[in-house]
């Protein structure tokens, strides 16, 4: 991720976005075939000195100045006359936004593929743990059996739609940006949206209706589908963390040397992953209001606004990529520990099963009756440091409706997970459909990569 937004990259696709105008502009006739051919030849990144158009870009405003203004000298040494053509009917914004687009196309592909495999994982442990007890807890307190599959089939529940979000935006946000001095395009007369055709296709960019200059909606969009990224992994490494915490032991990331150590305590096993995901999921957010609070901007250019993106939405995708990486191999070197699960399900000693005892009893007492009863019996179970079932066996009107071998079945948490099966079904069958169209998007990307006229821009 660092690489798509690096400074080389940002120039190499603002040069692409300048040979392809070049071209688009010769195939609707209004430059010359031969000066795009000169243009296109010269929109390389090696042919430029970066050094001077860094130090140069503080005095202009942004880079699109400096290097159309170094790009037209290198075209004018290989023909003259073409350097004339050089940036016809755009401004800096249209090569800086469409240099954008290109990048966010490279960044989401990374996204994309980072999701499916932290899905794939989260899948493996979903399928492999769905019977692997665990207290489901509430507000921080023992609540009712779950499963860890069903604590894991959520994440992926998530996942699963973090997917489907990227795959409705894409089309919205990989768009061109191209209207010139205001949005008009005024200076290329009558073949303005022929040439806005002829370019978004040599991109192979959606086009959209209109310039949106100062419409900074996509791009909020796409930073804040990152922002969403980073609160699903926050939540799980907030699981996850609570999870390893000592008195608790359920699950530890994987060890190896020099991993989570202290350094004045030998003894210590850190979540180090989940504490970067954590980190990245508190600051994103933060980043994330810079680029709501430069959504309003004023008339056709905006002052500082669209300038506060340059920075922001880089940092957002390489948080966002670093915080997806560690939680990958986080899951995929997970220690589960199902015996401590069991363990600490079974020390409040039966009241976990309190609701499904409610329940029961609820059949002959009705709701409210039954759910007295069996707090009355939870306070007593408490206070003489004795199971639930045991009280319940002694109570005369529980006893009266719930025979020793009702109660017996009543509190084994097995019978009692709910329909957590299904809903693990349901979420791999969705997972599954996803994954499957995730590949087939895939295949489609690496063959447009592969295309000549790509690799020649």
């Amino acid at each position: 991720m660092r690489a798509v937004f690096s400074p080389e990259q940002t120039l190499r696709h603002m040069l692409a976005f300048e040979a392809a105008l070049a071209l688009a502009e010769a195939r609707t006739g209004v430059i010359p075939q031969a000066a795009a051919e000169v243009i296109a030849r010269c929109c390389r990144v090696e042919l430029l000195d970066s050094q001077r158009l860094t130090n140069d870009a503080v005095e202009a405003g942004n880079m699109a100045i400096p290097l159309v203004k170094q790009l037209t000298g290198n075209v004018r040494e290989a023909a003259t006359q073409a350097a004339g053509y050089l940036h016809w009917g755009a401004t800096s914004q249209d090569a800086i936004d469409s240099g954008m687009a290109l990048q966010l196309r490279e960044a989401l592909a990374l996204m994309q593929r980072g999701v499916a495999s932290l899905s794939a994982e989260v899948a493996a442990l979903t399928e492999k743990h769905r019977s692997t007890l665990l207290a489901g807890r509430t507000l921080l307190q023992h609540a009712v059996p779950i499963t860890f599959g069903l604590k894991a089939a959520g994440w992926l529940d998530a996942l699963v739609r973090q997917q489907q979000r990227l795959r409705e935006l894409k089309p919205r946000v990989l768009v061109l940006q191209f209207g010139g001095a205001a949005g008009t395009l005024a200076s290329l007369g009558d073949r303005g949206l022929a040439v806005a055709a002829a370019l978004a296709e040599e991109l192979k960019l959606g086009l959209p209706a209109i310039s949106f200059h100062t419409h900074r909606d996509r791009i909020v969009e796409t930073a804040a589908w990152c922002g969403l990224l980073t609160g699903l992994l926050g939540k799980m490494a907030c699981d996850l963390s609570l999870a390893m915490q000592t008195e608790v032991g359920e699950a530890l990331e994987g060890a190896a040397e020099g991993r989570g150590g202290s350094s004045t305590m030998p003894h210590k096993r850190n979540p180090v992953a989940a504490a970067a995901v954590l980190a990245a999921a508190i600051r994103v957010p933060g980043l994330l209001s810079t680029l709501f609070a430069g959504m309003v901007q004023e008339h056709e250019r905006g002052l500082g606004g669209w300038q506060a993106e340059w920075e922001t939405v880089p940092e957002i995708f390489i948080l966002t990529a670093r915080a997806l990486e560690r939680m990958t191999a986080l899951v995929a070197g997970l220690e589960v520990h199902p015996e401590r699960m069991r363990a600490n399900l079974d020390w409040t000693q039966g009241l976990v099963m309190a609701e499904a005892a409610t329940m029961a009893l609820g059949e002959k007492l009705g709701l409210g009756s039954a759910h007295r009863l069996v707090a009355d019996a939870s306070r007593r179970a408490l206070a003489e440091h004795r199971s639930l079932q045991a009280v319940l066996a002694e109570d005369s009107e529980a006893s009266k409706h719930l025979g020793p071998a009702e109660l017996e079945a009543l509190f084994d948490p097995l019978l009692h997970t709910g329909v957590a099966q299904q809903l693990i079904d349901r979420v791999l069958a969705e997972h599954r459909r996803v994954l499957a169209e995730h590949r087939r998007v895939l295949a489609e990307y690496r063959c447009a990569a592969a295309e000549p006229a790509q690799e020649k821009t």
